[in-house]
C-alpha cells in the first residue's frame, strides 16, 4: 500500500501506531484502516475483491458477446418477493399445482427455486426468493437476475419489515413492481389499507393516481390469480423483453449444492443464447462440460434458450449463488478461468481472515470467558446444503458479533459434513455448524473421539438464536428448583457415632434419600444441603411419603431445632431464552 501512495511502510506503521493501532510492516491491512491512512494523505481509494480487476480481462478470454444482432421476445422472469408468511410459496403452489411448503422446513423457503408456466399460450419465468430476514443477500441476487417484481403483501398484515426490505430491493434493480394483496379471503383483510401503506413507501398504486398495479387475490381459494398472470404479461409486453437465442449462452447461477449421487448440481437462469448439453461452461470459479440437464419438474432437456431456467450436472466443483455462468470457447479456456477466479477467491478469503486472534472458544465455552471479561473468539466451521444458504447464514452471524465476542470462520463449505471437517474444528478449537446437512458415520465417530461439538439445524431462526443466546452468555444451563417435600423437625435425637438426626413428620409431598435441602428457621434459609440418611422407625428408606414419620440425618449440618423445616426439592432445566 505504501508503494502505491508513494510513502515509506514505516510513515503507515507510525500513523497506525498514533491511532492506537499496532501493526507491522508485513502485515496486511484492514479495510478501515487502509481507509484511514488514505483519508489523511487526502488520497481517494476504491477498495475491491482480490481478482476483481482481472475480471474483466477473464471476461474478454471467454469472448463474451453482449451485442444484441438477432434479438427475439423472450418469457419475462418474475421475482416473487414480500414478508415470511405472507403467501409466496403457496402462491406458486398454486401457479405451478404442486406443493412446495410441505417440504419446507418451518414452512420457509430456505433457498432460491427457479419454475416456468404457461398462460396464454406465453411462458411466464418465478423466482422464488426467501422471506426471511436473513436471506437479504438472495433477494437482492433475484432482484438483479428479474423484469418484473411480484410483491406479495397480506391484506389482513399489511406492509412489514421484510416487505419494505424487498420494495427497497426491486426499486434498486429499476424493474416494475406488481403488487398481490394476498389473503383476502381472511377476517380483517384490507385492501385500501395495505394500498396506503404502499403509497407512503413511494408505491403509489394506480387507483391513486400511480403506476404501480394492484392485484387483490387469495393463494388460498386461488381468487385472482389468472388475473395476476394476466397482469404480468401486460407488464412483460410494454418492456418488449428480448435476447439472443442464438449463440454461446450466458446467464446467472441461482442456486448450487452437492448431491450425493450427482455430484455439484447448478440452478442457471439462462439469459441469452442457447445452453446445450455437451459445452463446456464456467460458472464463477467452477467449470465442467454440460453432462445433463433437467427443468424445473425434473425432465430432461437437451437445449435451454433465454429465461429459461434448468439445473445443470457436470460442473466439477459447487458454484457459487449469483455468479456469471459463460459457454466457454473451449475447455482450455473454461479451465484456466476457473483456476485464475478460484486463486483469487482464494486470496479474499485469506485476507478475510488476517489479523483474527489466536485461541479459539467453543460455543458451549463461550460464556465463562465472556462472564470473566475476557474477549472471546468464537471458531466456527460451517457446512450449508446449498451456497445461497451458506451466505445467508455467514452474513447472518456477522451482524452478531459483540465487542466481547468475535467470530472466526475457520472454514465454510457447501456440503455433508465429514472427517475433514471435524478434524480441522479440532486442530482450531472450533464448532461445527450445520445447516440442513448431517455429518457422516466416520465424521460422527471421530467428533465424539476429539471431543468437537457439533450443532444441527434446519430452521435458520434456531441457528441464530442458538449463537447469539451462547453470545450473551445465555447458553450457561438455567435452572428453577422443584419443591418436592416438606418435613417438620419434632424431636432431635442425638445417637452415638452418628450426630444429631432430627426425627420428624413429612408434611407435604415425599421425602428422599440423598434429596436436595433447604433447611428453614422461622422462614429463612440458614443451611443447604443434601439427606445423608432416612430411617422409617429402624430400617433405612428411599423414600418417605407424606403423613408418615422418619429420621432425617443431614450431610454436614447438626444445629437442629424442634420447628425447624426441612424442605426438599429438584432442580429442572429450563429452555432459555434470549
Amino acid at each position: 500500500m505504501a508503494a502505491r501512495l508513494n510513502r515509506s511502510a514505516a510513515d503507515i506503521v507510525r500513523f497506525l501506531l498514533q491511532q492506537g493501532e499496532m501493526v507491522t510492516a508485513t502485515q496486511s491491512l484492514s479495510d478501515d484502516m487502509i481507509e484511514l491512512f488514505a483519508a489523511e494523505l487526502g488520497a481517494e481509494v476504491r477498495i475491491t475483491e482480490p481478482g476483481a480487476e482481472q475480471e474483466e480481462e477473464l471476461l474478454r478470454a471467454l469472448e463474451v458477446d453482449l451485442v444484441d444482432e438477432g434479438a427475439q421476445i423472450r418469457p419475462p422472469v418474475v421475482t416473487v418477493m414480500g414478508h415470511v408468511d405472507h403467501g409466496k410459496t403457496l402462491l406458486l403452489d398454486r401457479i405451478r399445482s404442486s406443493n412446495v411448503v410441505e417440504g419446507e422446513a418451518g414452512g420457509i423457503t430456505q433457498h432460491i427455486g427457479a419454475y416456468q408456466t404457461t398462460r396464454s399460450d406465453h411462458r411466464i419465468t418465478f423466482i422464488d426468493t426467501p422471506g426471511h430476514e436473513a436471506f437479504t443477500a438472495m433477494r437482492a441476487r433475484g432482484a438483479q437476475a428479474t423484469d418484473v417484481v411480484v410483491l406479495v403483501v397480506a391484506a389482513d398484515d399489511g406492509v412489514m419489515p421484510q416487505t419494505a426490505e424487498a420494495i427497497d430491493h426491486a426499486q434498486a434493480a429499476d424493474v416494475p413492481i406488481i403488487v398481490a394483496i394476498n389473503k383476502m379471503d381472511r377476517p380483517g383483510a384490507d385492501a385500501d389499507r395495505v394500498r396506503a401503506q404502499l403509497a407512503e413507501r413511494g408505491l403509489v398504486p394506480e387507483s391513486y393516481g400511480g403506476e404501480v398495479i394492484t392485484v387483490p387475490m387469495s393463494a388460498m381459494t386461488g381468487e385472482g390469480i389468472d388475473e395476476l398472470l394476466d397482469q404480468i404479461l401486460l407488464v412483460a409486453e410494454l418492456e418488449e423483453l428480448t435476447a439472443p437465442a442464438s449463440g454461446r449462452a450466458v446467464g446467472i447461477v441461482l442456486e448450487a449444492h452437492l448431491d450425493r449421487g450427482r455430484g455439484p448440481v447448478a440452478t442457471v437462469l439462462v439469459q441469452r443464447g442457447t445452453l446445450r448439453i455437451g459445452e463446456p461452461m464456467v460458472a464463477g470459479a467452477a467449470w465442467g462440460r454440460v453432462r445433463a440437464m433437467t427443468d424445473d419438474r425434473g425432465a430432461p432437456l437437451s437445449e435451454a434458450g433465454p429465461s429459461m431456467p434448468v439445473e445443470v450436472l457436470g460442473l466439477g466443483e459447487v458454484a457459487r449463488s449469483g455468479d456469471l455462468f459463460v459457454v466457454a470457447p473451449d475447455e482450455k479456456t473454461a479451465g484456466k478461468v476457473a483456476e485464475t477466479r478460484e486463486h483469487w477467491q482464494r486470496q479474499a478469503s485469506l485476507a478475510g481472515t488476517a489479523g483474527g486472534s489466536g485461541g479459539g472458544a467453543r460455543l458451549e465455552d463461550i460464556f465463562k470467558q465472556v462472564q470473566a471479561g475476557e474477549t472471546a473468539t468464537l471458531n466456527l466451521v460451517l457446512k450449508a446444503d446449498v451456497h445461497g444458504s451458506l451466505e445467508a447464514v455467514t452474513d447472518s452471524l456477522r451482524k452478531l458479533e459483540r465487542e466481547d465476542v468475535k467470530l472466526s470462520f475457520v472454514s465454510r463449505g457447501v456440503g455433508g459434513i465429514n472427517e475433514n471437517d471435524v478434524q480441522l474444528a479440532a486442530a482450531s478449537e472450533a464448532t461445527i455448524i450445520g445447516f440442513n446437512v448431517r455429518p457422516d458415520r466416520n465424521a460422527r465417530q471421530t467428533a465424539e473421539t476429539e471431543d468437537v461439538e457439533v450443532r444441527l439445524y434446519e430452521i435458520i431462526y434456531d441457528l441464530i438464536s442458538d449463537v447469539q443466546n451462547a453470545m450473551v452468555g445465555l447458553l450457561e444451563p438455567e435452572f428453577e428448583e422443584i419443591v418436592v417435600g416438606e418435613a417438620q423437625v419434632r424431636q432431635v435425637f442425638r445417637i452415638s457415632g452418628v450426630g444429631p438426626v432430627a426425627g420428624c413428620v413429612v408434611e407435604h409431598g415425599s421425602v428422599r434419600s440423598g434429596a436436595k435441602v433447604r433447611f428453614l428457621r422461622d422462614g429463612t434459609i440458614i443451611w443447604k444441603g443434601a439427606v445423608s440418611s432416612l430411617r422409617h422407625f429402624q430400617d433405612d428408606v428411599a423414600e418417605v411419603s407424606a403423613g408418615m414419620e422418619c429420621g432425617i440425618g443431614l450431610s454436614d449440618f447438626s444445629d437442629l431445632k424442634e420447628g425447624d423445616v426441612i424442605e426438599t426439592y429438584t432442580e429442572r432445566e429450563i429452555a432459555r431464552v434470549a
